[in-house]
């Protein structure tokens, strides 16, 4: 179900379990962690969610998820799936990279490869990424693909989380 996919300089494939460790440095990373689900959670935590990749999504086929890598190296993770979100009724891209992977150019050239999987691949009008108000750089890459913003939700935390889509042109708005 998780299918390999490439774009210029990245490809993306599904796990294998030699990339626990990067999955994990990844996710422990505050700079990148905190933005991921509920934020940063400890270490055998984020284990267990590697093994959940295997046991569960790979296992049910319930939707793809990648490891991301550029020149070789393990990069970042993504996922294109239903949304967990009660308030969003649709499928979103989810992704992160690591710090030494920054201002390449990379996050926008994932987040583009996602859209159009889930546009083009999956045959979907509507593309959604949840993401935090804070997440300037994350906000600043969607927006360059022609993501619009489409609801905010206030947390219980205090935080605001936004709702940005992508739609096909001629797509009428939905919500």
């Amino acid at each position: 179900m998780t299918p390999e996919l490439r774009s210029e300089r990245l490809s993306l494939s599904p796990y294998v379990a030699t990339d626990e460790a990067d999955f994990v440095a990844l996710f422990q990373d505050e700079a990148v962690g905190r933005w991921f689900g509920d934020g940063l959670q400890s270490a055998a935590e984020d284990r267990a969610l590697f093994g959940r990749i295997f046991s569960l999504v790979y296992a049910e086929e319930r939707f793809p998820v990648w490891a991301v890598r550029h020149e070789g190296r393990y990069v970042g993770h993504a996922e294109v799936k239903p949304s967990p979100e009660t308030w969003l009724d649709g499928t979103e891209i989810v992704y992160g990279l690591t710090r030494e992977s920054w201002g390449l150019g990379l996050g926008t050239e994932l987040a583009q490869l996602l859209t159009t999987y889930g546009h083009e691949t999956l045959g979907l009008d509507e593309v959604h990424a949840t993401v935090d108000a804070e997440n300037a750089p994350s906000l600043s890459v969607l927006k360059r693909l022609g993501y619009t913003q489409t609801r905010e939700v206030p947390e219980e935390n205090g935080r605001i989380t936004l709702q940005l889509t992508s739609r096909l042109p001629g797509t009428p708005a939905t919500a």
